[in-house]
């Protein structure tokens, strides 16, 4: 077992939110085993085996947050959609979307509902179904035939009217959904190509960081390490009981057979990025008082949290390393205080930026205004149990599955802190400390 480190003391007293439980599907890679089930599927059945799991008294769940980004049309207010699924009518609930970073940001969100004494249960996380992504008609079919269908009374010569001018077919065409960034036009990982040669990151630096996911990843499925927060997920094929996407094989000198994928003489590969995941991921927490009176262990608090934007024009996906510091400030902490750190992995490019970044004197003084780095992060300490590049990455799950894989992580360690980040389109950033309590 584990020796106990001292621990430090939180930054300031009142009424704070514990963690007390977490639980997520596993997660499949799009269009594969989990393809029949929405995000609101998913997020109901990892909600409801939570609550199960917990024996958690339903009367007693105040609010539910749920974070999103693949949003159905027609209802967007998917958790609200999972509470009324789960028969938790009384339960008010709202979807946040911040990209992803949203798992996170439900999470964070329920911790201040909490200690602001809005709240004393409540259920947050996130979920997304790559596979079921709805595929946008182009402007041109809703701008002609929305009058006349919204209308009503339109006659089949102003139904051939309209189909006239849509003309030549080529243009209504339905297009495949990209993950480019509104502003640019760029994707994500073209995004990760520039910044692996603006920060001199090698193609076998990826590599060796995305093989050390899968065997770190593997060796956390085979050791059973994930057995206790990860829940079967019925679909019509029959349950899927764990992750389908961790290769226990993988090594650099296959890594490296891979061709890059966004430039011809690129390092970003499919290898070396996360791949489109279906999946869900559910914690609950409580005010102290009340895990206290139900007879609920706390596990780990929120001691911090932190949101940041860098221009998606420069480096896309470099904002974890203006949130980490941010979150370490209002923490009371410094880097070398953190026991633990896990950031998600979109493309390792980004990971081994961000590590750059934040040990570099000349970042802290242009970006962050400090005289120094904030601290020295070796690669191979980080994902003690892999990232999303070997798990996969629902976009809405992938923080609520660092929180609660964190946190188990504390617990089980006996380590105190644990430092989370995750980058996001738009430029977005998240961050947080986690504390064992």
């Amino acid at each position: 077992m584990a020796t106990k480190t001292k621990k430090t003391p939180a930054p300031k007293k009142g009424r704070r939110a514990v963690i007390v439980g977490g639980l997520r599907s596993p997660f499949a890679k799009a269009f594969s085993e989990l393809v029949k089930l929405d995000t609101i599927n998913l997020g109901t059945q990892v909600s409801n085996a939570l609550v199960k799991k917990l024996s958690l008294p339903r009367e007693e769940i105040d609010s539910l947050v749920w974070g999103g980004v693949i949003l159905p049309p027609m209802t967007v207010n998917i958790g609200r959609e999972i509470a009324l699924d789960m028969g938790l009518n009384h339960v008010e609930a709202f979807t946040c979307t911040r990209a992803c970073t949203s798992g996170l940001q439900a999470i964070t969100i329920a911790a201040a509902n909490i200690e602001r004494g809005d709240a004393d249960i409540v259920i947050a996380g996130g979920s997304d179904s790559t596979s079921n992504a709805p595929v946008a008609l182009p402007p041109k079919i809703t701008q002609n035939l929305g009058p006349l269908v919204l209308g009503g009374k339109a006659s089949a010569g102003d139904y051939m009217a309209a189909l006239a001018q849509l003309m030549p077919i080529s243009e209504i065409l339905p297009r495949a959904p990209k993950i480019a960034e509104r502003t640019t036009g760029e994707v994500m990982g073209e995004s990760a190509e520039r910044m692996a040669e603006r920060n001199e990151i090698s193609r076998e630096a990826q590599d060796a960081l995305a093989a050390q996911s899968h065997k770190r990843a593997a060796a956390a499925m085979a050791s059973g390490r994930f057995d206790d927060e990860v829940t079967p997920i019925e679909t019509e094929a029959g349950p899927v009981s764990s992750d389908t996407l961790v290769r226990a094989n993988t090594s650099e000198e296959k890594l490296a057979k891979l061709r890059p994928v966004f430039a011809k003489e690129g390092t970003v590969t499919a290898g070396n990025a996360s791949p489109l995941t279906d999946g869900a991921a559910a914690t609950v927490l409580m005010s102290e008082e009340k895990a206290k009176a139900l007879g609920y262990t706390p596990l780990a608090y929120i001691r911090s949290c932190a949101y940041a934007a860098v221009d998606p024009a420069d480096q896309l996906l470099i904002g974890p390393a203006m949130a980490m510091p941010k979150a370490l400030d209002r923490a009371g902490m410094k880097l070398s205080d953190i026991d633990i750190v896990d950031m998600h992995e979109a493309f390792a490019a980004q990971v081994l930026s961000v590590i750059k970044a934040l040990g570099s004197d000349g970042f802290a003084k242009s970006r962050l205004g400090r005289d120094s780095a904030v601290g020295d992060i070796d690669p191979t300490s980080i994902n003690l149990h892999g990232g999303s590049i070997a798990i996969g990455h629902p976009f809405g799950a992938t923080g609520a599955r660092m929180v609660t894989t964190m946190t188990n992580e504390l617990v089980a360690s006996g380590k105190n802190t644990a430092l989370l980040g995750i980058c996001a389109a738009g430029g977005l950033a998240a961050a947080a400390v986690l504390e064992r309590a």
